[in-house]
């Protein structure tokens, strides 16, 4: 059954666009998780009735604890909706994926015990194709085997040494999350921290669209002096692919320009955030 609200430790953010039936398949991967005391919210730029009908019949099954944030469809307004769902959430502490993540069953668990007071946490994902992403089923993520080798070499996925982050264990898992080259960042799919550091830095800029926003608040928290914790080989999802017909020249030129006075000028405090600059 779903946490009461006082039992509410992290509040879990899934943004989602127009993608229902891959939005179902995340959820049931949050039915099975090993800890139980957190909340799902739902920031939905602006889907059709069809999301919302989703939502409505995991909220009555009693589940799961979800709310869904709805605006308009303005385009691609990702991070104005993240916004109104941090403003939403109950915990103290805010667990970032998408509506196109599958969360291994112990994902929120991994979370839960690494967060740290002065960091955020970076974790993992593995893409899979698109023949593999439609053929799974409820069963598939209730007993784990989109998860485990076997299952997904049989269903098309290449061999390849990424698909360490989804066996590793033990010794191996650590020395993994502390040798890899790629850089512990905040990443829109996989990525958690204190909700009063999120404030702080005044959650997503607005000014944003696709490419590179969710960065730019990691960015943001570092300059603050947030450090951040590698678990890419420890907190994994399995990203399920689809198309990006949101990501243009434009909008990816703008955020580089964006990210860049962020570094440049040591910026901690977006004026187009959560609270806006004419808001007083």
């Amino acid at each position: 059954m779903a946490a009461n609200k006082s039992e509410i430790t992290i509040s879990v953010i899934i943004s989602t666009y127009n993608h229902p039936e891959w939005l179902e398949k995340v959820l049931w991967g949050y039915e099975v998780q090993t800890y139980k005391n957190f909340e799902i919210v739902i920031a939905d730029d602006g889907s059709a009735a069809e999301t919302k009908d989703l939502i409505e019949k995991f909220q009555a099954q009693g589940i799961l604890s979800i709310t869904h944030v709805w605006h308009e469809d303005n385009g691609f307004q990702k991070s104005e909706i993240l916004n109104k769902a941090i403003l939403a959430s109950k915990a103290d502490y805010l667990l970032f994926s998408d509506g196109d993540c599958i969360p291994k069953n112990n994902f929120v668990e991994i979370h839960q015990n690494n967060k740290k007071s002065g960091y955020f946490i970076s974790g993992g994902y593995f893409m899979l194709p698109m023949h593999t992403s439609k053929a799974i089923k409820k069963e598939n993520i209730h007993n784990q085997e989109v998860f485990q080798k076997d299952w997904l070499y049989a269903n098309g996925v290449a061999k390849t040494f990424k698909m360490n982050k989804l066996s590793s264990s033990g010794f191996f898992e650590k020395f993994m999350n502390f040798i890899t080259p790629t850089k512990a960042t905040w990443n829109g799919h996989n990525s958690s921290g204190w909700k009063a550091d999120i404030i702080k830095v005044n959650g997503f800029d607005e000014r944003m669209q696709y490419g590179g926003q969710d960065r730019e608040l990691g960015e943001r928290l570092v300059n603050l002096g947030i450090k951040s914790i590698q678990l890419r080989y420890s907190a994994i999802v399995v990203h399920l692919d689809h198309k990006r017909g949101y990501k243009t020249q434009e909008s990816i030129d703008k955020n580089k320009a964006i990210r860049k006075a962020t570094k440049t000028e040591k910026s901690i405090f977006t004026p187009y955030g959560v609270v806006k600059k004419n808001e007083g």
